[in-house]
């Protein structure tokens, strides 16, 4: 097979992400939420292997007729960001007016976000927090917390999406990399175990959610702190 076409397919791969992110969707509305996280699951997972495979098949070169970058991006807005803030509003954690105004901040905040060029920082980490909310929103539907516990974790990493905070990315950020990438790779597992059963609040996969999300969310910014000439 010709590297055009390897490229080709891995640019196909991204693509994917889209049909995933409808049959989300249409889990969505039928409120079956463990379904539309483990499609969620799999976008995600699809999302970590296709950037390293097409910088592997320099997809710019050899399957230039398609804006990689770009495609990406409208992947994740789906998969990250749109699925996740509808299924948040439509399952009842946040009722009445503080599920309007959590949507609403999260699709605009996010549509800034993605569109900004300054996201990237000097080691390939994010500057800012990158809009992960299908990471955050299936530890909120584990763990049910309290309303307005959630509504203002929703709005303070709204915010952090601009200020100058780091935060890496699993696979891209050399430093701790060792440890960051099994991290990754298991928030993945327990996102999909949590899914499998259910949410069911006697799973070990809770635990797993928390630690492996506290890690991936304070690991850049105790990089940051140690080394905050990195940030950039």
């Amino acid at each position: 097979m010709k590297l055009q076409h390897k490229a080709l397919i891995v640019h196909l791969l991204t693509a994917s992400g889209a049909v995933l992110a409808m049959l989300a969707m249409l889990a969505a509305v039928e409120e079956k939420w463990s379904m539309m996280f483990l499609w969620l699951v799999v976008a995600f997972f699809v999302d970590g292997i296709d950037g390293p495979l097409a910088r592997y098949y320099d997809v710019k070169t050899n399957a230039a007729q398609f804006d990689g970058v770009l495609l990406d991006l409208i992947i994740d807005y789906l998969t990250y960001v749109f699925v996740p803030a509808y299924a948040l509003f439509k399952s009842g954690l946040l009722p009445g007016w503080t599920g309007w105004i959590a949507i609403i901040v999260i699709t605009f905040a996010s549509a800034m976000y993605f569109a900004d060029t300054r996201i990237k920082t000097k080691d390939n980490s994010f500057s800012g927090f990158p809009g992960c909310w299908n990471m955050v929103v299936i530890v909120l539907f584990a763990l049910e917390p309290n309303f307005w516990f959630l509504l203002s974790l929703v709005v303070v990493l709204a915010v952090c999406m601009f200020v100058p905070l780091k935060f890496i990315h699993p696979i891209r950020t050399e430093r701790w990399r060792a440890v960051s990438l099994p991290m990754a790779l298991g928030w993945t597992f327990f996102a999909g175990w949590a899914a499998w059963v259910d949410f069911d609040p006697q799973s070990w996969a809770h635990w797993g959610l928390i630690v492996t999300s506290l890690y991936l969310l304070f690991a850049g910014i105790v990089q940051q702190l140690s080394e905050p000439d990195q940030l950039g």
